[in-house]
């Protein structure tokens, strides 16, 4: 697996998820806040609040964090989050996408300009990069789901597009308007999904080498630290011998 999956596995392995467990839990309520104001406050008639929810709690966010979260979307002390999306290279010629929530775009600018540009990369404008990835939808599996023979039957009766399976779990694609119809057919069979959601999947991959690695993981660490920064998808795989390197 490659891209933003594949980060995370360097990242666990590295022992950094717990420091990071605040900055998460709180990009993890904002979600949940935003999903809530989005539509009704229910995730049984809110999609997106559904798949905030299912993501807080596969990372054991309490449910008083979660409750909270929701009631600050009907508050009116409660800030308002926009959606933006920047686009840029990294190190390697890798192309990535930045979504962030933020009550402060010049903030928000400011800080993942100085991200790309302190770590060898270069932000460039709207749209330079996301022609070449798709937009899917994506549910995750943890292994204990099933193995990939199941998970992959599971899938192709749930109407799923494809399926990525390895020693961190499932990934399972869909198309952007089938995302939840398939998550709701998957449960009975696989149980709760660890995340619902709309990603992007690049159409074409670019090997990374040790030492275009080492600094494309400080850049995606620092973009990821920063509080507004939501997910960080890339193009980019680094092969096994190089992550063994860099661990």
């Amino acid at each position: 697996m490659a891209g933003h999956s594949k980060f995370k596995n360097i990242m666990h392995r590295k022992g950094a998820q717990d420091k990071k467990r605040a900055v998460l839990f709180s990009k993890l309520a904002r979600e949940i806040t935003v999903a809530a104001k989005s539509g009704l406050p229910d995730p049984a008639m809110n999609a997106r609040l559904r798949s905030a929810i299912l993501a807080a709690r596969a990372q054991s966010m309490p449910n008083d964090n979660i409750k909270r979260s929701i009631d600050k979307a009907a508050g009116a002390e409660g800030a308002n989050y926009d959606e933006i999306r920047y686009e840029g290279f990294g190190p390697g010629g890798v192309a990535l996408i930045v979504e962030t929530l933020t009550d402060n775009r010049n903030r928000t600018a400011t800080n993942v300009r100085l991200a790309f540009s302190k770590n060898g990369g270069n932000l460039g404008a709207p749209n330079a990069v996301s022609h070449g990835f798709d937009r899917l939808g994506l549910i995750n599996y943890p292994p204990k789901a099933g193995d990939a023979e199941k998970v992959f039957e599971a899938a192709l009766e749930a109407g799923a597009d494809d399926v990525e399976s390895g020693e961190d779990g499932h990934s399972i694609w869909t198309a952007q308007d089938s995302l939840h119809e398939v998550a709701k057919a998957l449960e009975p069979v696989l149980g709760e999904p660890e995340g619902i959601k709309l990603a992007w999947r690049p159409q074409t991959q670019v090997t990374v080498n040790e030492d275009d690695a080492g600094t494309l993981l400080k850049l995606i660490d620092a973009l990821e630290d920063d509080d507004d920064v939501q997910t960080v998808w890339g193009n980019y795989d680094v092969p096994d011998d190089v992550m063994e390197k860099l661990g």
